[in-house]
């Protein structure tokens, strides 16, 4: 017989509800076709087929659609698109930047800081994002699914002093409504949990991934809820995703954003700024502006850390203090992000 947190997450929806999230939204995996979408040339816009190879190219059809034709520089298309810089050997850049690999106690976990732990559900993404830190990630073996979600669990179960369970991935909103829910039933059962937070990109990518019903998984639990978006730029912010958080915002989910600092994307004040305001004003805090974790294929995005709090500096100086989001590195082994400013 189910506890009363557990009703409040397996509780039946009402007739005529929308289907259930399929976790294939409309994509494009080759550059030809996003070229062609574009207006461009694989020879204009960098296009490498070896850099694409041993991390392929997939871009949700909506984001693409943000992108502007006719631009090889556009701020979007650069963090999806493989080009040859990604092919560079680069010293300092590696495939585990955070050391992930030593903070995992059981596999699919990651305990790095005091009091949460964040659970891999997937290895899935709607986008492969040129920059990614886990794009090296070994998903077949550090997976928090079947026998290893158990395991998980049951590590957790023992755990008191751990009251926040992060999901992530991969992105955590590429498995289905019905297969969140199933995990957030199994969460239920552990007492001390007080906070549930979720790491995503995919209602940027794809704001349709906001379905009512997921709405009513996010918002129905016996916990706190954070949903952490990731937006780069301002023009990622589109009236589709505006409309779709209104209902998690009204309804008291916590909702904030994680940036990554792009050299040719968002290293610049304007920019950075026009971030801020879009996000407020679709109810989401600037969060974090994080420095780019050294993962290798990702160098040619750094932004020196001098240059970093230089914009920082400028973002001070022109927004308010609640739209600044705080400049932070991520050092493995740390208590906590370095905060640089």
């Amino acid at each position: 017989m189910p506890d009363e947190r557990s009703a409040m997450i397996t509780q039946q929806r009402p007739a005529g509800q929308p289907s259930d999230w399929t976790a294939a939204p409309e994509l494009i995996r080759d550059a030809a076709q996003l070229l062609w979408h574009l207006e461009l040339s694989p020879d204009q816009a960098g296009f490498s087929a070896d850099a694409a190879r041993d991390f392929p190219l997939r871009v949700p059809r909506a984001y693409a659609d943000l992108m502007e034709p006719g631009n090889p520089a556009d701020p979007l298309l650069r963090q999806v698109l493989a080009i040859g810089e990604e092919t560079a050997e680069v010293r300092g850049y590696g495939g585990d930047p955070l050391a992930e690999s030593e903070f995992s106690p059981v596999p699919g976990m990651l305990h790095k800081y005091h009091g949460r732990v964040l659970l891999v559900v997937t290895g899935a993404c709607a986008v492969h994002c040129r920059y990614c830190f886990r794009r090296h990630f070994p998903y077949n073996e550090q997976q928090a699914t079947g026998g290893r979600l158990d395991e998980a669990l049951a590590w957790l179960e023992q755990r008191p002093d751990v009251d926040e369970v992060i999901l992530s991935g991969g992105d955590p909103l590429s498995l289905s409504d019905r297969r969140l829910a199933d995990l957030l039933t199994r969460l239920s059962g552990i007492r001390h949990l007080r906070r549930l937070r979720i790491h995503t990109r995919l209602p940027v990518v794809e704001p349709a991934r906001l379905t009512p019903r997921l709405r009513d998984w996010l918002t129905d639990n016996p916990w706190q809820t954070l949903l952490v978006l990731h937006a780069n730029h301002g023009r990622e912010i589109a009236p589709a995703l505006t409309e779709g958080l209104e209902p998690l915002r009204r309804a008291g989910v916590t909702l904030l954003n994680q940036a990554v600092l792009l050299r040719g994307v968002n290293d610049d004040p304007d920019v950075l700024a026009a971030l801020s305001e879009r996000l407020f004003a679709a109810g989401v805090l600037p969060y974090y502006l994080h420095l780019l974790d050294p993962v290798a294929g990702a160098a040619h995005f750094e932004v020196p850390e001098d240059r970093a709090r230089t914009l920082h500096q400028q973002l001070r100086a022109r927004l308010p203090g609640y739209l600044v989001p705080r400049l932070v590195r991520e050092d493995p082994g740390e208590a906590a992000k370095t905060l640089l400013a």
